[in-house]
């Protein structure tokens, strides 16, 4: 199988064995507790164009959605295990940019004891203290994992070991995929070793297609859980035909499909036999309310829908 062979093809990023024990560690003790669990993927995946890699192929995702999910999610009672790009957004923290705390946190003291005391003005940091305190809730009860990539080949190797890592979950497992993964690499065979010099002229290269993962996560590394994949178009007029499409050719459960122009605001939650609009209302924004927890919520029962009708 052509994705099969492109995981063993790409390079096993250190340390890939350790986190593989990390997650089935995870997903073990929460299975036992009776939790669901979440594999949620998010941001981008960097494909180097050299084997010392200088120069690489991204996108623009920020993460953000996979973010702000993993909240929600966690919010709802799932244990979510977080696999994101590097520097990419991270749960609680990507609403609080570094320019916003450098300049409103401050010591309200000397150190004392090794302990340094931090003070700011309430609204200067609005929701801070709320999200600081659901971080550490959900790291002490040990029901949130965060794991990161950098290049597409540290995605594969990783989402194969989560997936392996969630299927004895069965359907109480859900795959959130929402990494926007990269459609085109370069073999390793074929990587210039070093940097690619201008001095050679105009740039050529010839990528190759990455296959869809979708195909051995649904029938082989976790045939049994409820897998939820997006897609992302910038022509409305054939997103719920693509979204079809991949129902069609992969066999999974649900395609999130999503604008350009308004991903932050409306989605189109398909299945084999319906069509769901979520839409955020210009009230909801003003309250501060985002598309991820009308998505959440109505995955949540979809889930749950699923759960019962496998057993």
């Amino acid at each position: 199988m052509a994705e099969m062979d492109l995981v063993a093809e790409l390079p096993r990023p250190a340390g890939a064995a350790r986190w593989a024990e990390v997650m089935a560690r995870f997903a073990a003790r929460l299975g036992e507790q009776g939790r669901r669990v979440v594999l949620i993927t998010s941001g981008g995946t960097k494909v180097p164009l050299e084997a010392r890699a200088v120069r690489f192929l991204d996108n623009f995702s920020s993460g953000r959605r996979g973010a702000a999910s993993a909240e929600v999610f966690l919010a709802a009672g799932y244990g979510v295990l977080f696999l994101y790009r590097a520097r990419s957004a991270f749960p609680y923290a990507h609403r609080f940019p570094p320019q916003t705390w450098l300049s409103a946190l401050r010591p309200s003291g000397p150190a004392q004891s090794g302990k340094l005391s931090l003070e700011a003005e309430e609204n200067a940091l609005p929701g801070f203290a709320a999200a600081l305190q659901s971080y550490q809730e959900a790291a002490a009860a040990g029901t949130f994992l965060a794991v990161e990539f950098t290049t597409l080949a540290d995605y594969l190797h990783l989402l194969q070991a989560a997936a392996l890592a969630l299927s004895p979950l069965g359907s109480s497992a859900m795959f959130y995929l929402a990494a926007a993964v990269s459609d085109f690499y370069i073999p390793v065979s074929e990587m210039p070793e070093h940097k690619i010099h201008s001095s050679g002229g105009p740039l050529q290269i010839t990528m190759k297609m990455v296959p869809k993962m979708l195909s051995p996560l649904v029938k082989d590394w976790a045939p049994k859980a409820f897998i939820v994949s997006f897609k992302l178009e910038t022509d409305p007029d054939i997103i719920i035909s693509r979204a079809r499409n991949a129902l069609e050719v992969y066999q999974h459960q649900v395609v999130v499909a999503n604008i350009l122009e308004s991903i932050k605001s409306f989605v189109i939650i398909v299945t084999k036999d319906s069509e769901t609009e979520l839409l955020l209302s210009e009230e909801e924004v003003a309250k501060g309310l985002v598309i991820e927890e009308k998505i959440v919520d109505d995955l949540r029962s979809r889930h749950t829908a699923f759960i019962c009708d496998k057993n």
